[in-house]
């Protein structure tokens, strides 16, 4: 489905030594910014709370405070809601759901950003290698800043709710924290607004990770740094891993029969796969 996205966007682009973010103002965006690598990645549904239990979450969490995190807290809550007539016909909640509700909730009321910004200043604190494009937002041009062509450029950002990367569709606006920090709201590819978020320009945004193909195998070596698809019964998602060992084979019509032994950097759990479900940088 093609969709017509007008307004502004910005990036970030390394001007010698400095670091600068630049706003770039553009009519819309390019044909070939709607085009979709095919790389599946699926997330868990979000827990579907009603429009009222929503509202009574709500008056939990500025009554209570930190007691809404508390596991006996969120049984009790959670019972509360399944035992209740506007649930019937629906999936029960578990204390789990409600638990991270609060959680996420609280963490997005930490998360204010400054209340006076200067868009123009000096912003070195942020990434210079990584141009953002495809945001909306209220900015200039700063005078003489030169921006690269971000046409073919795509993202990746890493979910705080699981730790793993998916594509980002979109960037739908910045803010800055009263700490300095950048952030940015993602849209991520196949996914609706619910599940847009806050991320962190500098820790958890990057340009796209590339797959491998069948003839670059030997050019990976114990140690390096990839993106692994892990996929197991209720999920199939994208996480940083580390190559731990590796069994060179012969390759046949089918590709690359080789066997990489890979630690995911998130559990430190491994797992041998094969190079089809490995990714690798784009500065490789």
């Amino acid at each position: 489905m093609s969709r017509e996205v007008c307004g502004q966007t910005w990036a970030v682009a390394a001007a010698s030594d400095r670091k600068i973010l630049g706003f770039v103002l553009c009519a819309g965006r390019s044909p070939e910014m709607d085009r979709l690598r095919p790389r599946s990645r699926r997330r868990e549904p979000s827990s579907g709370f009603t429009k009222s239990e929503i509202e009574k979450l709500e008056k939990l969490l500025e009554e209570s405070g930190s007691e809404t995190t508390t596991r006996a807290f969120c049984r009790k809550i959670a019972t509360r809601f399944n035992c209740s007539a506007a649930r019937a016909g629906k999936p029960p909640v578990n204390w789990t759901e409600v638990q991270s509700w609060f959680l996420d909730r609280r963490q997005d009321r930490d998360r204010k950003p400054a209340s006076s910004v200067d868009l123009h200043q000096d912003l070195s604190v942020l990434p210079g290698s990584l141009p953002l494009n495809k945001v909306h937002g209220d900015s200039e041009v700063p005078e003489g800043l030169k921006v690269p062509d971000l046409s073919e450029v795509e993202f990746e950002a890493k979910s705080s709710k699981d730790g793993a990367w998916y594509d980002v569709d979109m960037f739908l606006a910045h803010r800055f924290l009263s700490s300095g920090e950048a952030e940015v709201l993602v849209r991520f590819t196949g996914f609706g607004a619910e599940e847009d978020e806050w991320v962190n320009i500098k820790k958890a945004i990057r340009e796209r990770s590339v797959p491998l193909e069948h003839w670059e195998c030997h050019k990976l070596k114990v140690g390096d740094f990839i993106l692994c698809f892990q996929e197991r019964r209720d999920q199939a998602i994208y996480y940083d891993a580390h190559i731990v060992e590796i069994g060179r084979r012969m390759h046949d019509i089918r590709g690359c029969r080789c066997l990489f032994l890979i630690r995911y950097d998130h559990d430190n759990s491994e797992e041998r796969v094969r190079l089809r479900r490995l990714c690798r940088r784009p500065s490789w």
